[in-house]
């Protein structure tokens, strides 16, 4: 099994150029419908997949997690993503799918992984308000494939919020208004419901305005809009807008490309663009920064966000004479 994850690192030459891959996995079949959906997660985020290890139970855990494993000398959670789902099921799930973003590790139990599947974001869709309210929000993109086979990417982050155990109001403490922030806007764009949450509520105790996206393809259809506004009243657009804010990991357009977009475009000459991204390794990092990236900060950080935020908005203060 672990060759289906060889040479991982060899992967993160797709990051840049609006693809991604994909491993494929079941749950088992649904009772209640008689189906065997197929999910699929980011390959950048998958440290192996293994036969699933002895589970030690542990107190006063949600109930679809299911206790902790030892790997390699560290505790790590153990998520039960049939009953998170509430896919009801009585398909072993002998396998375990070993995640690790954002600084945190977790295993997934599935029923089963199928492949790796390489594909370009614009082929990931934004899924149907119906499939969003049946899953929960859970979705955060689906694609197609070959007889009409369905395939849905989880929000990894909301299931990493919904299943840890943390006192949320505690990331926002101490952070103070930026003065004046009322005169400044950020657009920023999250295809996770989660983040798009915690970067609102950030920017609220800011106290700056923001504009929110989907994904890529979204924001840059806003930004559009802007330049077109901005040329119209005979402005820049970087006295209207302060700071782009972007995920990596967004269907129909990516992140890498988006800051390309935004470098390669005159009209937004002066406007800084913030990486917010739970892929937040070196190599990440770095393609961040051949795009054109200003900063790169890791997700779910609200107080290293926010000195972020205030440092760059402040940098790209008008002057006097340009409002």
């Amino acid at each position: 099994m672990s060759d289906l994850l060889k040479n991982i690192d060899a992967r993160t030459r797709l990051a840049g150029t609006n693809k991604l891959e994909i491993l494929l996995f079941t749950l088992g079949m649904d009772q209640r419908t008689g189906r065997r959906e197929t999910f699929g997660i980011n390959v950048f985020k998958v440290r192996e997949v293994m036969r699933t290890p002895a589970i030690t139970s542990a107190p006063e855990m949600p109930s679809s997690v299911e206790g902790m494993v030892s790997l390699r000398g560290v505790l790590v959670p153990v998520v039960d993503l049939a009953k998170y789902v509430g896919v009801s099921t009585d398909t072993p799930r002998d396998i375990m799918i070993v995640t690790e973003y954002n600084g945190h590790t977790q295993g997934f139990l599935v029923e089963a992984v199928d492949t790796i599947l390489r594909l370009d974001w614009s082929q990931m869709r934004v899924p149907p308000e119906m499939l969003t309210a049946n899953m929960g929000g859970l979705v955060t993109a689906v694609t197609e494939l070959s007889g009409n086979k369905l395939v849905m990417m989880l929000d990894v982050e909301k299931v990493l919020s919904e299943t840890a155990r943390y006192d949320d109001s505690l990331l926002f403490k101490d952070i103070d208004p930026i003065p004046d922030g009322e005169e400044h806007t950020v657009l920023f764009a999250d295809d996770s419901s989660v983040a798009r949450k915690q970067i609102t509520q950030t920017l609220d105790v800011l106290g700056v305005r923001y504009i929110s996206a989907v994904n890529g393809r979204n924001a840059w259809e806003e930004l559009k809009k802007l330049a077109a506004h901005a040329e119209g009243s005979g402005r820049k657009v970087k006295d209207m807008l302060s700071l782009v804010l972007t995920d990596v990991e967004m269907p129909e357009m990516d992140g890498y490309i988006l800051t390309r977009h935004i470098k390669s475009d005159p009209r937004f000459e002066g406007v800084p663009v913030v990486m917010h991204s739970s892929l937040s390794g070196m190599s990440n990092q770095q393609l961040g920064k051949s795009v054109g990236v200003d900063e790169y900060v890791p997700k779910f950080e609200p107080q290293r966000l926010s000195q972020t935020l205030r440092r760059l908005i402040h940098r790209n203060d008008p002057t006097p004479n340009s409002k």
